[in-house]
């Protein structure tokens, strides 16, 4: 087993690599820029997929149910960062929420 300091870490990294290659897809055919964008697009789904085989779950679906938690903070993460938009309140309670319950998923009693 991961530490959970690991499994948050590739967590991140899942949700980072997810949301830029979507977005060089989302650059290509809503912003209109160069089809260039795609291919490192398909390398970082390509990541985003290796890193979250890489939690510590006892299954795929829970290792993805706690992982859309992450997902929604690291959106708004991005939303700020990369598009300049900041998250309101609540977003942000939001946010808190989804977190909560990805670690309820993945650390609740008996699971970690």
């Amino acid at each position: 087993m991961t530490a959970p300091l690991s499994t948050l870490a590739f967590y991140i990294l899942a949700a980072f690599a997810e949301i830029g290659g979507c977005f060089a897809f989302w650059a290509v055919l809503r912003l209109g820029r160069s089809p260039l964008w795609l291919a490192p697009g398909a390398v970082s789904l390509a990541l985003f997929a290796w890193a979250l085989t890489r939690v510590d779950a006892d299954a795929a679906g829970r290792a993805f149910a706690a992982y859309g938690g992450i997902y929604i903070l690291a959106s708004l993460v991005w939303l700020k960062m990369v598009e300049g938009v900041a998250p309101d309140r609540w977003d942000l309670i939001g946010g808190a929420i989804c977190l909560g319950g990805a670690a309820l998923i993945l650390w609740g009693p008996g699971r970690g």
